[in-house]
């Protein structure tokens, strides 16, 4: 069903509607917190539809803004930071590749390199992936964990598993859960493209122990597809449903890359 409130009907610019919808989402995540189970049903449908603009205007200013005035500084601040991650969950890619391209401009850290050239590897643009890395892969940046994992997942997309596997071996998986999660799912991969079975099945198992994102148990699943363990796939891909449904709404937010991945495999093996 095509929305009443589309953005060519109304004739506002696209970044307009962009704002409203982030706005949208946000109001959403903020009724769901008061349990504010009408209001969450009315944006909601706004979010669905790809409109509400009236229904997030109006609880702007008749629940939103009243709340923030009379709350502590505490729950400002987490207002401000809910908004903040809605706001990079509905980007496009190709906007904060535009994004992370002007901050790089302005300021050429480690930081700032390596998280381009990983947004271009994820938009297959390896070329630029390359170009970008290059700086960091010798000098006193070559052995940084962050140069190392990037690399090695650029290596992967280019096809080159052992170079990949040789980079990760490198990683100090002490460093942070983050970093070892990271690491070991690489690693998994790096495993499965040279034919090692056995050995990217114990790495999973591995990462999903300690893991701080889904994506370990959304590349195991898809490991297990491709490997013909379709019942084991779908206790996994199971299991990520029920997490996906008792998830806060930042949760989700946070994970959909993986989330809605999982939900792709899903279909798939239903056909």
């Amino acid at each position: 069903m095509e929305s009443l409130f589309a953005p060519g009907d109304w004739g506002l610019p696209n970044i307009v509607w962009m704002l409203i919808r982030i706005l949208n989402i946000a109001f959403l995540i903020h009724a769901l917190m008061r349990r504010d189970w009408l209001w969450a049903a009315f944006l909601a449908f706004g979010v669905f539809t790809g409109g509400g603009i009236f229904v997030t205007l109006f609880y702007a200013f008749t629940v939103f803004g009243p709340a923030m005035q009379g709350s502590g500084t505490r729950t400002r601040q987490a207002v401000r930071q809910t908004v903040k991650t809605t706001a990079e969950a509905v980007k496009t890619l190709d906007t904060r590749i535009q994004e992370a391209q002007q901050v790089l401009g302005r300021s050429d850290t480690l930081a700032n390199r390596t998280q381009l050239a990983n947004l271009y590897t994820r938009a297959k643009r390896l070329d630029d992936a390359q170009a970008t890395l290059q700086p960091l892969l010798s000098g006193i940046y070559q052995d940084d964990p962050v140069v190392l994992l990037t690399s090695a997942e650029l290596d992967l997309a280019q096809g080159h598993p052992a170079q990949a596997e040789a980079k990760l071996t490198q990683v100090e998986l002490q460093t942070s859960a983050s970093t070892k999660t990271r690491a070991l799912t690489l690693l998994a991969a790096a495993q499965t493209q040279q034919g090692n079975a056995t050995g990217a099945e114990a790495t999973y198992q591995e990462a999903m122990q300690t893991a701080t994102t889904e994506e370990p148990r959304v590349r195991y699943a898809e490991f297990l597809m491709d490997q013909g363990r379709t019942e084991d796939a779908q206790r996994v891909l199971e299991r990520l449903l029920q997490v996906e449904n008792e998830a806060t709404p930042l949760y989700r937010r946070q994970e959909r890359e993986w989330f809605e991945l999982a939900g792709r495999l899903r279909r798939q093996l239903r056909r």
